[in-house]
């Protein structure tokens, strides 16, 4: 660690991933990844949030402490402002490193229809500045119902993807694109989601682009078969965005090493995984779980999330093949890509405060926790990154492989040791000294990373 070889594999990783483009992805089985001309259909697929749930559904009044929240819920809460502690990004503020001239592009069903107010009484809460979210409408988007429980659950992701973007890069455009497409039989909104993304792709408007959704690969049409076509020809947005140096996020999904059958709601009985996490042109961001005080200080080392609501996604892919950045941690993925390659804040026990108004009977404070909190929070750091870097630095996990050769002062990687993501009776992975499949290459010290993902 730190030896001039080591040094020289680690620039020859980054160099390499500043010019990999869609050719460094394989796909296993009979159905080879091709560039879709026309939007394929995935019938049957089961399109959800990766966002955990809520505690107190009728909404507070007022946000509670993290004290508070242990004494009177029994779970820890926390406020952006911790999470910039925790994270270590007000020295990024101070240097004038506030996501400036860059866009973050979220993408959700139906999205919200008062997510303009809400943000602007969060930021008022916290003190941060207001910013005026952009609402893109793809496709025939039906007027909002908050008697329906596909808008209203798609409306709290939407809140927490935009307001914790937002609270981390204050500075940079958000851009909701609300997609129309219901969860119906033979419809799933991955082809509008997809259309969309390679839409703001082309037209140059994305920078960074977070996805809190996912589908399990072995739901896919032609899986148990090896025919992959119906998931490999929806990445055409993908290949747009590493020919346009566009960075993608996904959640790796909230239920561990396991996810969610065709029918949303039984999960299957053994290790599976989920797309787009699992896609290599996409960069997989898993969750753990943090213990801090009331200020954001850490009063214990971040763990792998598992709690009693969920567990951090991650695990072999069953559709591709390890990606070459991945050469370096093969005795770990063994042929297949692995996720997530990093981890966040996710645990509903340390759960994010977030302000929701669009369901008038529960208006007010809620807790929230899941993958979807953590890829919005990293959004907003590639963001900082970008803007630090002046320009986008497109597919991050190049750029991830080879920082984790450096000393973790040079890199501000933070490995997590300790925890696992089993859940519901499937054993998942312990997390373990480096690389592993429940939380990655670890977690982040914002400043000393962003300072080296930028190369400043």
């Amino acid at each position: 660690m730190g030896s001039p070889r080591t040094l020289r594999r680690a620039l020859a990783l980054l160099a390499v991933g500043a010019t990999a483009l869609a050719a460094g992805t394989v796909s296993t089985g009979s159905g080879a990844a091709t560039t879709a001309t026309t939007a394929p259909s995935a019938a049957g697929v089961h399109v959800r949030p990766a966002s955990a749930g809520r505690v107190n559904a009728a909404g507070r009044t007022a946000p509670l402490t993290t004290s508070q929240c242990v004494s009177e819920l029994g779970i820890h809460c926390y406020s952006p402002l911790q999470y910039r502690e925790a994270y270590h990004l007000n020295p990024l503020y101070q240097e004038g490193v506030t996501g400036k001239g860059r866009t973050i592009v979220i993408v959700d069903s139906f999205g919200s229809p008062t997510i303009q107010h809400d943000l602007e009484v969060f930021d008022k809460q916290w003190g941060l500045p207001d910013t005026q979210v952009e609402i893109m409408k793809w496709g025939n988007v039906p007027p909002f119902d908050p008697t329906n429980p596909d808008h209203t659950g798609w409306a709290g992701e939407a809140t927490l993807d935009v307001e914790y973007a937002h609270a981390i890069a204050p500075d940079a455009h958000i851009i909701l694109v609300e997609t129309g497409v219901a969860e119906t039989e033979g419809t799933t909104g991955l082809p509008e989601m997809m259309d969309a993304e390679q839409a703001l792709i082309r037209s140059g408007r994305a920078d960074v682009i977070s996805q809190s959704f996912g589908a399990t690969e072995n739901t896919f049409p032609g899986f148990d078969k090896g025919d992959f076509r119906s998931l490999t020809d929806l990445r055409y947005a993908f290949k747009e965005a590493a020919a346009h140096d566009v960075t993608v996020l996904a959640s790796s999904g909230d239920a561990g090493a396991t996810d969610y059958q065709q029918n949303g709601a039984d999960l299957y009985p053994y290790r599976v995984n989920s797309w787009p996490s699992s896609d290599p042109l996409v960069t997989s961001v898993g969750g753990t779980q943090l213990t801090l005080d009331d200020a954001g200080k850490r009063t214990a080392p971040d763990k792998v999330w598992h709690d009693a609501y969920g567990a951090g996604g991650g695990g072999e892919s069953g559709v591709f093949e390890r990606p070459l950045y991945q050469a370096g941690v093969a005795k770990v993925t063994g042929n297949h890509r692995g996720t997530p390659d990093i981890s966040m804040s996710a645990a509903v026990d340390g759960g994010a405060w977030t302000y929701e108004s669009y369901d008038p009977t529960r208006v007010g404070w809620h807790l929230t926790g899941g993958t979807s909190e953590a890829a919005p929070i990293f959004s907003g750091v590639v963001a900082l990154a970008d803007q630090l870097a002046g320009r986008r630095l497109g597919q991050l996990n190049w750029r991830l492989y080879g920082l984790d050769l450096l000393p973790q002062q040079w890199s501000g990687l933070v490995d997590v040791t300790t925890g696992d993501n089993s859940w519901d009776g499937v054993t998942g992975y312990r997390a373990t000294r480096g690389y592993d499949l429940a939380s990655g290459l670890g977690t982040i010290d914002a400043h000393r990373f962003v300072h080296a993902l930028a190369g400043r």
